[in-house]
């Protein structure tokens, strides 16, 4: 959005920003270097770019995200905002916007005056052109007529378009999100996050948005980060990190219902390269044997994706016992189970009823992971 500008050159309404963050080799502990909070953290975040970082409970994607920000300091690394380094500047000195998971309104100032402390605090706009920016917000986030309330007389939605709205009316180099929706009913964190991702390619402004949630980060990033116990686990766009997961971690972590894992070893490697379960042989091509640098003997993890369970096929594997039948819209899971090794599959609706008590099982072996015992992906 081109920018307006008075006499003075001051800018009167929103503009994009061209800033660029680069998080180089960050690292950060707690309790005397004991607690090793992220570590190794590089990171490269376009102008225009929407980053999720997603990852459990104590993964360190907030950590990180409070490093950008300036509310912690890395004890290594550095951080580049457009090229200059503000590793040790104060949060007031980054031009970041940050929007807590608490919303964090002064109750006593209404709707517009929360929107326009920040420009009070750090601006000589004047009064007239802090109304405009102001407006313009309001606009954008569909709560102009919401400007002479108070807090207390809004829905949660609308509080956390006003602590958006907060962020937005100072026109940020980036906005960084610490799971903002967390206190949001279901419905209403579906509606935000599509009004956020909107906004955002509208602002055309970098955001970070720190999440747990897989459906959250899918729907929402052009570039998941994934992270677990202080690393990056992988980084890549929703259809990679579904579709080409780095690691077993990453695999079982984005999907729903998770993966299915069977233990298993190499029991062939003569023609080509055979895996061995206690369900079920898989045999691979042997340039996957060469690529995998496998031996006779090696114990694998064997990964398969819900919906590449065929539960109606012409040639049978294997057969499970149906345990649960799971409504999920326009499709179904099926919880299944065979010697003592629970599995699950995805259907399309009313495909199986949950009468039917055993059931016919094969696999794509075209979608058929590897791992190796220290959780990388080998195939």
């Amino acid at each position: 959005m081109a920018a307006e500008q008075t006499e003075s050159g001051s800018q009167t309404s929103l503009q994009s920003t061209d800033s660029r963050i680069e998080v180089d080799n960050i690292r950060k502990t707690f309790n005397q270097g004991e607690v090793v909070a992220c570590e190794d953290i590089s990171l490269d975040i376009a102008a225009d770019e929407f980053v999720v970082f997603l990852g459990p409970s104590g993964c360190g994607k907030t950590t990180t995200l409070r490093c950008i920000s300036g509310l912690e300091q890395p004890d290594d690394g550095s951080i580049r905002i457009d090229g200059e380094d503000v590793t040790t500047d104060k949060p007031k000195d980054r031009d970041l916007a940050f929007v807590f998971q608490s919303i964090a309104l002064f109750p006593h100032l209404s709707v517009r005056e929360n929107i326009r402390f920040g420009l009070d605090m750090k601006t000589d706009l004047s009064k007239e052109e802090k109304r405009e920016r102001v407006e313009e917000v309001a606009e954008m986030l569909d709560i102009g007529e919401l400007l002479d309330r108070k807090p207390s007389a809004l829905s949660g939605g609308q509080q956390q378009r006003v602590s958006l709205g907060r962020a937005m009316v100072m026109n940020p180099a980036a906005f960084l999100l610490d799971e903002p929706f967390s206190a949001l009913d279901a419905q209403l964190r579906d509606q935000m996050r599509t009004e956020v991702k909107r906004l955002q390619r509208k602002l055309g402004t970098a955001m970070i948005f720190v999440t747990h949630d897989q459906e959250e980060a899918m729907t929402l990033g052009d570039k998941i980060v994934v992270m677990d116990d202080g690393h990056i686990q992988q980084v890549g766009n929703p259809h990679e990190i579904y579709n080409d997961p780095e690691n077993v971690f990453v695999a079982r972590f984005i999907g729903s219902p998770s993966i299915n894992e069977l233990e298993g070893s190499v029991t062939d490697t003569s023609d080509g390269l055979v895996v061995s379960t206690d369900l079920f042989d898989v045999e691979f091509a042997e340039s996957a044997a060469q690529s995998a640098n496998v031996s006779r003997g090696d114990r694998l993890t064997l990964a398969v994706r819900p919906e590449h369970l065929d539960l109606q096929p012409e040639t049978s594997l294997f057969e499970a016992d149906v345990e649960l039948v799971e409504p999920h819209g326009a499709r179904d899971a099926v919880y299944l189970t065979e010697s003592g090794i629970n599995l699950a599959a995805t259907v399309n609706q009313g495909v199986l009823s949950g009468e039917r008590d055993r059931v016919s099982v094969d696999i794509d072996r075209e979608n058929v992971w590897l791992f190796d015992e220290r959780g990388q992906r080998i195939i």
